[in-house]
């Protein structure tokens, strides 16, 4: 009997499954698949259709609390996952996030690797498969978006053709090649993308969201392209003025800033919504955050720290609505930070009955060992009326723009785009602008979104956050998993790990 393999390329540079069977096995699967025998590696084409469809549903891995999410944020100085007793020890994969003692095995790091160099492999098989032009560009688009994030991440970028046998070694991008192949991928595929307006549903590529893309790592070509990960960065006045370009073009697109901030996380229409995740929900958001009594119970995790929040204007709607208490479903629940005395949803005092007291969210919270209430928690997402997980919207591409024309010598410009960032969530205008409150404006609008850990490191303060020394340097970029070094011999450990 005549042997063959079957094989289902899962992860590029990661793991692949091997299925030895005879000739005669059927595969039920419709993703297209790589045969592989002693006469060499034949590709063949699935149907685009179905295969992008499954390629939209994998963005919902960017919903989940861990991976990706917690690599982007928990690494920073706006999130701290404090350990409750037995409550989110976890084996320590929150804590070592937090104070930056990851290594090569840690679980979110292989996780998200592992996702992101697989979708990225399933664009490139939808791409091979002769898709109609449309589907190319949003094959193309999805394949930029998910290796954007390992080139952010890792540095480093594995690829592999569907050409390539399972006995072929993917070859591996450096990040300044990463860089420039994920650009043209979006500048081949904006001509075919769709124009669409804001959309609470806005769940397929469009040229907003390959523009908004396009800003958004020209914005940090800088860091990319920088021979030391690290840095110092060198921003291009050059670079800087594609940023303005591609954030003028999603501003042509009809996209502007919501003068409701929340109405942004809502289900209502928003002016601001470029592209979200039609495949799971942001529940996660107040799950991981909300105490166990509060309606809905969440899991009484992640807090915010003092500092962060009293970077906000006390008028400034960013920091938050508080809870009605109205009698109506999720009422006791407040929007923004959630500090002090809470309520149920009749808006009488919530009791902790874990400690019989009065549920009040304190400012101080200790990394470990933390009692029940410590902590101010975060909800931009509200159970009564959370819309769509948002991947990209407006406020980032704005304030991008800002952050361009203010590297390129135009400080005056910067400001008044700040100016009216500030004044539309009702912060008072200031007076001038430098590297620090540009940051901090930064983090007022984009807080918990999960994009702190990159401006922190375009700012050179990633090796410094969370209130720590010095850490480092090789921790501006995370290790390749031990498991990716194993099945890939191109890949080289990022320095330091």
């Amino acid at each position: 009997m005549k042997r063959n393999h079957i094989f289902k390329i899962l992860m590029t540079g990661a793991s692949i499954i091997s299925l030895s069977s005879c000739t005669d096995l059927v595969v039920t699967e419709k993703d297209s698949i790589v045969r592989v025998s002693t006469g060499g590696s034949v590709f063949t084409p699935g149907d685009p259709t179905e295969m992008l469809a499954s390629a939209y549903k994998d963005l919902g891995t960017y919903t989940d609390q861990a991976g990706i999410y917690a690599l982007g944020q928990h690494t920073s100085a706006e999130m701290i996952p404090p350990t409750r007793g037995v409550d989110w020890g976890d084996n320590g994969v929150w804590r070592t996030l937090d104070a930056h003692t990851w290594d090569a095995s840690h679980t979110y790091v292989r996780d998200a690797w592992n996702n992101l160099n697989q979708r990225v492999y399933k664009a490139t098989e939808i791409i091979a498969s002769n898709p109609s032009a449309s589907q190319m560009a949003q094959a193309k688009f999805l394949r930029a978006f998910n290796m954007y994030h390992v080139m952010d991440l890792f540095g480093q970028v594995p690829f592999r053709e569907v050409t390539q046998g399972v006995d072929d070694n993917p070859k591996v991008m450096t990040r300044s090649e990463a860089f420039d192949f994920i650009v043209k991928d979006l500048q081949e595929a904006l001509p075919a993308l769709a124009e669409v307006k804001p959309s609470a549903t806005n769940g397929a590529a469009s040229k907003a969201s390959a523009n908004a893309l396009l800003a958004r790592l020209f914005l940090n070509k800088a860091v990319y392209k920088s021979a030391k990960p690290e840095g110092p960065y060198t921003f291009d006045k050059a670079d800087m003025d594609l940023v303005a370009k591609y954030s003028d073009a999603v501003t042509a697109s009809g996209f502007s800033l919501e003068s409701s901030y929340f109405k942004n996380f809502s289900t209502a229409a928003s002016t601001e919504v470029i592209f979200v995740s039609l495949e799971g929900t942001p529940q996660n958001r107040w799950f991981m955050t909300l105490h166990y009594g509060q309606n809905p119970s969440g899991w009484n995790g992640f807090t915010t720290l003092a500092d962060f929040y009293d970077k906000f204007d006390k008028n400034d709607q960013r920091i938050g609505e508080p809870a009605k208490g109205n009698g109506k479903e999720f009422s006791g629940i407040g929007r923004g930070f959630l500090i002090g005395t809470q309520i149920d949803d009749n808006g009488k005092p919530l009791i902790d009955t874990r400690t019989q007291k009065v549920l009040s969210f304190t400012r101080d919270v200790p990394l470990a060992g933390a009692a029940t209430d410590k902590g101010i928690r975060v909800i931009k997402y509200h159970p009564s009326d959370a819309g769509k997980y948002i991947l990209m919207r407006y406020a980032e591409v704005f304030l991008a723009k800002a952050e361009a024309l203010y590297r390129s010598g135009n400080a005056a410009g910067a400001l008044l785009l700040i100016n009216q960032l500030r004044v539309a969530r009702g912060a008072s205008a200031i007076a001038s602008l430098t590297d620090q409150s540009l940051f901090d404006e930064i983090g007022r609008e984009t807080y918990w979104e999960g994009g702190a850990r990159t401006y922190e490191v375009r700012f050179g303060k990633f090796l410094t956050g969370n209130g720590a020394d010095k850490k480092d340097a090789n921790l501006v970029l995370f290790p390749i998993p031990s498991s990716a070094i194993v099945s890939n011999p191109n890949l080289k450990q990022n320095t330091g790990y």
